[in-house]
């Protein structure tokens, strides 16, 4: 009787020393551990992309920051096409001609959608709030104000090589 309780305690070893051995593996490899729930993964959220709304009730002053003489000249026809007249239009050469993407700028956050609506109606710009172009009011009503940048211009300057 004392060959076989040796014999069914090296197997009980055995047994214990095969299951810690594969917790323990199990446990170094990752898929187990003690720090109770693993941390949620941040989902990634896409903010709703706002929408602009075509409101040809603002005026707009429209700058050419480039090179280009032509360039807002082609931008006011394309804003009489989209519904704007076009006494409610100036358009001018702007004081730089090295602005590098064109921009879409309003005065309160009341006008946001309208100068979203007004950057899909040129085609695509950047859209900022700024009160730069304020003065420039000729109507005293709301306006936005476009500065055609470099992103536009067919001879816009090379960038040196690095």
């Amino acid at each position: 009787m004392n060959g076989w309780v040796v014999l069914l305690w090296s197997a009980a070893a055995v047994l214990v020393l095969v299951v810690v051995g594969i917790f323990g593996s199990l446990l170094a490899m990752g898929r187990i551990s003690f720090g109770g729930d693993a941390p949620p993964t941040a989902a990634a959220t896409v903010a709703p992309e706002e929408t602009g709304v075509v409101d040809t009730s603002y005026a707009v002053l429209i700058l050419n920051a480039t090179p280009d003489d032509s360039l807002e000249d082609s931008m006011r026809d394309q804003l009489i096409k989209a519904g704007w007249s076009g006494d409610q239009i100036t358009s001018s050469d702007a004081s730089s001609t090295d602005f590098p993407t064109t921009t879409v700028y309003y005065v309160d956050a009341a006008d946001e959608a309208a100068a979203i609506g007004l950057a899909g109606a040129i085609g695509g710009a950047e859209v900022q709030q700024s009160d730069v172009y304020k003065d420039y009011n000729e109507s005293g009503g709301k306006q936005l104000a476009v500065v055609i940048g470099t992103d536009r211009s067919a001879s816009a300057p090379e960038t040196p090589a690095e």
